[in-house]
């Protein structure tokens, strides 16, 4: 924000891309305060572990800082940071899918998520909530990347018009590619559930 004639006017990303490609410090940080929440959202959706999330949203960062994109290409910075976010996390999630068949143990379960008001003295609920969450992420991994992608970004609150640009499809086929990988997802999703109740 600056103040012009009394009025509080928002700087674009173009310009502050433009402002951090020149070697403005204060450029980096307006995009970082106004980008990291969702960018670490996204990243946490993706791998479950907030820490994890945390670590990876910071190397977002530091790739924008290092390497930031040419505003004339990239005027609305959104889109490029969700696409460097969703191939960090899906590098993350095949080096721990290899990790833990070398080492043959059962996937990370994610950490308990505080919006879900689950506390201490409940640890059968919290329990239970791990479970739902590691079979949501287990059902989401038989799903192809791009799909994995526009549901966790979808579901992150991006518009369609900004999954269309991290995906780099046109708007008008993100519904039919979330609807798609949507009934895949809950296809898969009950087979899974069938399989671990018991039920043919």
């Amino acid at each position: 924000m600056v103040e012009d004639g009394g009025e509080r006017v928002q700087i674009t990303d173009a310009g502050l891309l433009a402002g951090l490609r020149s070697g403005e410090e204060r450029a980096f940080e307006s995009l970082f305060v106004r980008h990291w929440a969702r960018v670490h959202g996204v990243l946490f959706r993706l791998v479950g572990s907030r820490e994890e999330a945390e670590d990876l949203a910071q190397e977002v960062f530091v790739r924008l800082y290092r390497n930031p994109p040419d505003p004339r290409d990239q005027p609305d910075l959104a889109p490029w940071l969700y696409r460097v976010a969703t191939n960090l996390g899906y590098n993350a999630l095949r080096k721990a899918s290899r990790e833990a068949r070398r080492h043959e143990k059962a996937h990370r379960l994610a950490e308990v998520d505080e919006a879900a008001g689950l506390h201490a003295e409940d640890p059968e609920g919290a329990s239970l909530a791990q479970e739902e969450r590691r079979a949501v992420r287990d059902a989401l991994a038989q799903l192809s990347e791009r799909e994995q992608a526009c549901l966790v970004l979808r579901h992150s609150g991006l518009s369609y018009a900004e999954v269309a640009a991290a995906l780099g499809v046109q708007v008008g086929s993100v519904g039919t590619l979330l609807a798609r990988a949507e009934d895949r997802f809950r296809g898969v999703y009950q087979r899974r559930q069938e399989v671990r109740h018991g039920v043919r």
